[in-house]
């Protein structure tokens, strides 16, 4: 599964000095924009000057505008000669699927549902919610659990402003949680969408769109800027940014199977599938989930 997400690309892109060698590309939905679009190109390329995107069918250079974006092949070239461009190898984070740890998270999961009441993508409201049944919503982290460790270490946690005690790195406060459909969270997990907090919240699909939310804007219930509870726009964007690296930049990272039954060697389809080492570390974390954070905190 390691190419999937290369599958059914309608956009891509180009260094202009080698017009014949896709670096990336994009599968266009009706949400992106010429301005959208020219975002997420300057999350992926490092460039000395300024540079122009071209539509090579027309010649035209893209400018910064709510047009749809069009399909076809973009080549991207410098103003100066003496100028470069080429792709980013910033890190994209192997993400696996979030699952809550009862004890731990009780706390995360009740805020999040407290706060929302709703998915907050879909906008479909948890009716059951007055008698405490949640069947279909999950309480989803914005930065994952798996990833504790570069949360604290990169400075992620400081966005948190309602900590609790000195040992808490924040991973588990609602300000890094939505609450969403179960189907929604764990196509959030694999970067299949994302919220651009830069483009007023608005959700835009890097994949193919069974659910029908490109171009929704997230709930205003769980964004509120003064709010202390509310999701923090620099995780939003944190998030926003690795989709763009999961999808757009060259044949796209990794997509991961998710559904594990009963019986199943989980253990072995994980070793025989793509990027083995780096998904056994961030299954391991999830399952020791806060233990080197808790001794790092007390040595």
């Amino acid at each position: 599964m390691a190419a999937t997400r290369a599958i059914g690309r309608d956009v891509h892109f180009y260094i202009f000095s080698e017009p014949d060698k896709a670096i990336g590309g994009l599968r266009l939905n009706p949400s992106v924009t010429e301005k959208n679009f020219l975002s997420m190109l300057g999350i992926l390329m490092v460039a000395s000057g300024p540079y122009r995107v071209t539509l090579r069918s027309t010649g035209v250079d893209l400018m910064p505008t709510e047009n749809d974006l069009r399909p076809g092949h973009y080549d991207i070239r410098p103003y100066s000669r003496r100028d470069t461009v080429s792709v980013t190898d910033e890190l994209c984070i192997t993400r696996i699927l979030s699952r809550t740890d009862p004890g731990r998270d009780d706390i995360f999961r009740a805020r999040v549902r407290e706060r929302d009441g709703k998915c907050v993508i879909t906008g479909t409201v948890n009716t059951k919610a007055y008698r405490d049944v949640w069947t279909g919503f999950e309480a989803a982290h914005i930065f994952p659990l798996s990833s504790e460790e570069y949360f604290v270490q990169n400075g992620l946690s400081r966005w948190i402003t309602n900590r609790m005690g000195p040992h808490d790195t924040g991973i588990n406060s609602c300000q890094n949680g939505l609450l969403m459909q179960s189907n929604i969270h764990q196509s959030f997990d694999s970067f299949d969408f994302s919220i651009d907090p830069d483009d007023g919240y608005k959700i835009i699909c890097f994949d193919e769109d069974p659910f029908r939310i490109d171009g929704r804007i997230l709930e205003p219930v769980c964004r509120d800027p003064n709010g202390n509870r509310s999701a923090r726009d620099e995780l939003l964007r944190w998030h926003f940014r690795q989709a763009v690296l999961a999808n757009m930049r060259g044949a796209g990272e990794p997509t991961f199977e998710m559904d594990f039954p009963p019986g199943t060697d989980m253990m072995g389809e994980i070793l025989s599938g793509p990027r083995a080492a780096e998904r056994m570390e961030a299954e391991l974390s999830l399952r020791l989930n806060g233990v080197y954070i808790a001794q790092e905190s007390k040595s």
